[in-house]
């Protein structure tokens, strides 16, 4: 339930309303927007009697949100949510180009990355140092190695890290070295995890679930923001259809169905979304057409022989030459 109050109305009779509602266990979330200050109900409203609540001179309307996502939903925030990370913004206006491999394999290679994708206009590093693969054969990261590399590329480029986390045990580590924290997809319903991420004001990239609806992914994004965290950033990398070709399915129409009913960020993986480096460019265009707020691309130095996701990766130079083109397109998209 979501109260719209009238304009120009007493800061104290509205913290009047706050305390009465709250005294019935009812949990209200306050949003001042351009025009109306909007109280957002969260909990059992069974308990609030409209007639009285429409009765208050300082309630214009009362609005029934069907959606089983509060937090997360737009008409709980009619304004976009712009998450800060360092000196840099997502959401907002603001395009955040986040770069780097797949996976950290040595020194030399994430430094050379990190030095390349600075030049062309990223902001963020990712980089894995804990693999979730679909093989235990598979190289499945440097774990604390890796994060070890990614604090050193940061040190030297000063761009922030983004990295993917796998359990709670590794909280405290992601907390203290990384950015921004990724949930993975295969990781968007282990709610222990997004509960445990809700709790720490850390921004949190939240991917979709490879065969997730759109109300899933929400309501994976309402588990963090319930226990407080509200710096979550949403991304889109594909999924899984009856289709082969490609190695997930791009949803393009996930960027403005999530602007439509959410007022979060979103940013897109055309990487992950196709799993071939040559039709990265064309869907990293797309997405920006489509309003997305940022990109996360997989870069490597020699993706022939890179220890994961080689297929998919982006060599130097065509990034430059992507960034490039992006660059031009944004400028454009903006007149």
């Amino acid at each position: 339930m979501i109260l719209v109050l009238k304009t120009n109305v007493e800061e104290k009779k509205i913290e009047e309303l706050i305390r009465t509602l709250e005294s019935s266990q009812i949990r209200v979330e306050r949003t001042k927007g351009v025009d109306y200050t909007i109280l957002a109900l969260i909990g059992d409203t069974r308990s609030v009697n409209e007639g009285t609540i429409l009765n208050s001179d300082i309630v214009h309307r009362i609005i029934h949100v069907q959606e089983p996502y509060k937090q997360a939903n737009r008409l709980f925030h009619p304004e976009n949510t712009t998450v800060k990370v360092g000196d840099c913004t997502i959401g907002g206006g603001e395009f955040a180009v986040i770069a780097g491999p797949c996976s950290v394999e040595s020194e030399e290679q994430i430094l050379t990355v990190a030095r390349e994708v600075k030049k062309s206009g990223a902001k963020f590093l990712r980089g894995g140092a804990y693999k979730p693969r679909t093989s235990p054969y598979s190289f499945q990261g440097l774990g604390e190695r890796g994060l070890d590399l990614l604090k050193l590329a940061k040190e030297e480029t000063g761009l922030l890290i983004v990295s993917e986390i796998l359990s709670t045990d590794q909280l405290d580590r992601f907390v203290r070295d990384v950015d921004i924290i990724q949930v993975g997809a295969r990781n968007m319903q282990n709610f222990s995890l997004l509960k445990e991420l809700g709790r720490v004001q850390k921004p949190v990239i939240l991917k979709r679930g490879m065969s997730a609806t759109m109300e899933e992914w929400l309501m994976s994004a309402e588990y963090i923001m319930a226990e407080g965290n509200k710096n979550v950033i949403l991304c889109e990398r594909g999924i899984r259809t009856f289709e082969t070709y490609t190695r997930n399915t791009f949803d393009i129409s996930a960027i403005p169905m999530i602007k439509h009913y959410s007022h979060l960020p979103i940013i897109a993986d055309p990487s992950h979304a196709t799993g071939r480096w040559w039709m990265v460019e064309p869907l990293a265009k797309a997405a920006v057409a489509a309003g997305a707020d940022g990109l996360m691309v997989e870069v490597h130095p020699n993706p022939e022989k890179a220890l994961s996701d080689g297929a998919q990766s982006l060599t130097l130079e065509s990034y430059k030459k992507l960034m490039n083109e992006i660059n031009l397109m944004i400028g454009k998209l903006a007149c």
